[in-house]
């Protein structure tokens, strides 16, 4: 077999690039001029016979073969590393790197204090945290692209392991002045006077919303829809309407707006860590998960 020549530079170029999606970007984060890195990318492109990155005036893409490579990339940068630090077994578990793919209520509202003390503790294991919609997020576990993922849709994804760990239940989101903030519960029933504020059918909150509500024969009226609920709860804050939102989505202690929990029909959503059936975590994932796991049950 022919010895690919390739050294550690030009991989850290590589992974640079791919993980900014630009030159210059990676070029100031390896503190490199931007043609020595794009001469490291040829060089490296040369060596293997291949295009890494599709190259247009204003972007950067991985091309297939790319994505490819930048895991064997990865996992050789982590092993690496291990190696010249000298880790061994047990101890060689706190150094490396962790991708998560996580719902982006979760990882606004949960993950940073997580990844915070995490990363006290495990200093030298470096975490990517990849925020998308749930069905991205299952795609990214599927697809190998993070070691697993934090959604609410797990159970109905075939080839991926789902374990419950949290039950989030939809509230009403307003602000704290609103007349009826100050309930402990309030019925869909309750809010037909009120303008309500959702996110888009291809939500998978909204999806699993209006599957609720139409069992249980509620037909609740829209008066705006927005993309994502950061836009959503930004629309109450300032005084559009009101929003059903999962729990996780909504601070306990925001300053301006309070959340009421729903009933007739009470909604929730089940939040848990979802893994590729049949594999085993690499050790720095593995920690990772176990911490988070330990998380969202102390949460809950």
């Amino acid at each position: 077999m022919a010895r690919i020549n390739f050294d550690l530079q030009q991989l850290e170029a590589f992974v640079a690039v791919a993980e900014r999606g630009s030159f210059r970007a990676a070029a100031d984060h390896i503190h490199l001029s931007p043609p020595a890195l794009s001469r490291r990318i040829d060089k490296l492109e040369t060596i293997l016979g291949a295009r890494l990155f599709k190259r247009t005036t204003r972007d950067v893409e991985l091309t297939a073969l790319g994505q490819v490579f930048l895991d064997r990339a990865r996992a050789a940068l982590d092993d690496l590393e291990s190696a010249m630090l000298g880790i061994t077994d047990i101890a060689g578990s706190r150094t490396g790197r962790v991708t998560v793919a996580c719902v982006p209520s979760a990882a606004i509202h949960f993950l940073p204090s997580v990844v915070s003390s995490f990363s006290e503790r495990y200093p030298l294991i470096r975490v990517r945290v990849i925020d998308e919609a749930a069905g991205a997020v299952m795609a990214s576990v599927v697809s190998g692209e993070s070691d697993f993922g934090i959604s609410f849709m797990g159970n109905q994804v075939p080839g991926v392991d789902f374990e419950p760990i949290h039950t989030d239940p939809f509230v009403v989101a307003m602000p704290r002045r609103h007349a009826l903030a100050g309930r402990k519960t309030l019925s869909w029933k309750s809010l037909e006077a009120e303008r309500l504020i959702a996110v888009a059918r291809t939500s998978g909150n909204r999806q699993l919303l209006d599957d609720a509500l139409a069992k249980a024969g509620v037909n609740p009226s829209y008066r705006l829809e927005v993309s994502h609920i950061a836009t959503l709860l930004g629309m109450v804050e300032a005084g559009l309407g009101l929003a059903a939102v999962p729990r996780l989505a909504l601070p306990k202690r925001h300053p301006s707006m309070v959340g009421v929990t729903l009933v007739a029909p009470a909604v929730s959503r089940v939040l848990g860590l979802a893994t590729l059936h049949g594999t085993t975590l690499r050790a720095p994932a593995k920690m990772f998960y176990d911490y988070l796991h330990t998380a969202l049950k102390e949460h809950r």
